[in-house]
């Protein structure tokens, strides 16, 4: 069976796949059938361009010193940095991040959103927690960008979800990003190491190739199904189209425009992923991820592989990353506005928890897990902007009223993408699956 999927060992579509196109006249056109069915899946017509951005922050921001500052907490709690205004009465974001107050109309932040607490992000990305940090477990929910390509699927050869870096805390823990019962065609394509190399077809695979597609095309003829045929040509285009890889060359954009959204600012200069994910959804991606870590030297023996569990030396973490982030994230939501993309494509950047309102953990100036009081900023998607939703206590430890929960965030990236939360999806054993269990969308921004 040929499948567009990750593998252990690879990543993206591998060049042997393309030789197995052979099989599907011998099993079933499976992946047109796939194809025909997320055509059918039950989404509201009219919403069928948007598109989500999905932001993870892997090991936990600090809500504390980002987005809900408390200046006016006793000094063990409110730390070295001081909030500034913004271009919005009201919202006061970290000195650290200029930029967003230049920008504030243009997003809203989310306040006291309640996680379960574990290591990794499966909670974001289904509404479920994992077993323990970085181990799913045996209660297992297809992850969003897996239902958004099980319903919402594609109008032309473009995969509804890319995933363009791995969200593992740590490589040896599960994927989050997994399809459970869906199967494993819904996993996202994954972007990394060789990829846009494995995406080309090369001079020597492109002639068998041309060859299995036409003996596909008389066997289709043979079935006199026009319908039968035209999910064939698509599921052959999105095997061989150039807009997944052109999307991903980022040489096709003006250095100023890399360099607006960070390039050099870090190792891995991991703002230019944020112009990937913008560049994926203009090419007709629905859902894509990013996971983004913003590693920094700050020297002092401090080992920062890049994350944001800042255990130890918060502060001197946080003074290195936070203006990177501030330029990419900055960026992304200026570019979607300044091409008309912001009504169509929804942002969400968040983290598995927050950190410990008091100071001290492994180093005095550290800060430890906090699951009870996160913060989100989320842009665009016909949302309300430049609002703040949820409101926590005087030390920022928890929510004043009902918390958010992240199925809330989840209900209503869902309810931006038209997709209708009352359907199910059959697991293995052939039950009803809810896409959500409780999510409610949020009021302040739908």
């Amino acid at each position: 069976m040929l499948e567009l999927t990750r593998s252990t060992s690879e990543f993206g579509i591998r060049r042997r796949s393309f030789l197995q196109i052979g099989s599907l006249s011998l099993g079933g056109l499976t992946l047109a059938d796939l194809l025909r069915l997320r055509a059918d899946g039950a989404v509201d017509p009219l919403v069928r361009q948007k598109s989500i951005i999905m932001v993870y922050l892997p090991g936990g921001s600090s809500h504390i010193d980002m987005y809900d500052l408390k200046p006016d907490a006793p000094v063990e709690y409110r730390g070295e940095f001081q909030p500034i205004r913004t271009n919005v009465s009201g919202i006061d974001v970290c000195e650290l991040m200029p930029q967003h107050a230049k920008i504030a109309d243009k997003f809203s932040i989310l306040r006291g959103i309640r996680t379960r607490g574990n290591h990794d992000p499966t909670e974001l990305l289904t509404g479920i927690h994992a077993a323990e940090s970085g181990r799913i477990g045996s209660l297992r929910r297809p992850a969003i960008g897996c239902v958004v390509s099980k319903l919402r699927g594609t109008d032309g050869p473009i995969p509804p979800y890319v995933s363009v870096s791995s969200h593992k805390l740590l490589p040896s823990y599960d994927d989050p990003e997994e399809p459970a019962y869906l199967g494993p065609t819904h996993r996202p394509i994954s972007l990394g190491g060789q990829v846009q190399k494995d995406l080309e077809l090369s001079d020597d695979i492109r002639p068998r190739f041309d060859g299995r597609r036409e003996l596909l095309g008389s066997l289709d003829r043979l079935n006199h199904s026009p319908r039968l045929m035209t999910y064939t040509q698509r599921a052959l285009e999105m095997l061989t189209a150039t807009k997944i890889r052109e999307a991903i060359d980022l040489s096709r954009e003006s250095e100023a425009v890399r360099r607006r959204y960070g390039e050099g600012l870090d190792p891995r200069n991991q703002g230019l992923d944020f112009l990937r994910a913008r560049r994926l959804v203009e090419a007709g991606v629905t859902m894509v991820s990013v996971a983004a870590r913003f590693p920094v030297n700050i020297g002092g023996g401090i080992n920062d592989p890049g994350g944001w569990d800042t255990h130890a030396a918060n502060f001197r973490l946080l003074r290195a990353k936070l203006p990177i982030y501030d330029q990419a994230v900055t960026a992304l939501v200026t570019d979607l506005h300044d091409r008309g993309l912001s009504n169509d494509v929804a942002v969400v950047i968040w983290s598995e928890f927050g950190r410990q309102p008091k100071i001290g953990d492994v180093t005095p100036d550290g800060r430890g897990h906090w699951p009870s009081a996160a913060c989100a900023l989320v842009a665009g998607g016909g949302l309300q902007m430049g609002r703040v939703i949820g409101e926590t206590d005087t030390r920022g430890e928890n929510a004043r009223f009902n918390p958010i929960g992240t199925q809330d965030v989840l209900a209503t990236l869902y309810h931006i993408l038209g997709i209708d939360l009352s359907q199910t999806l059959t697991d293995h054993n052939g039950r009803p699956q809810y896409l959500l269990d409780k999510g409610q969308r949020i009021a302040g921004l739908v």
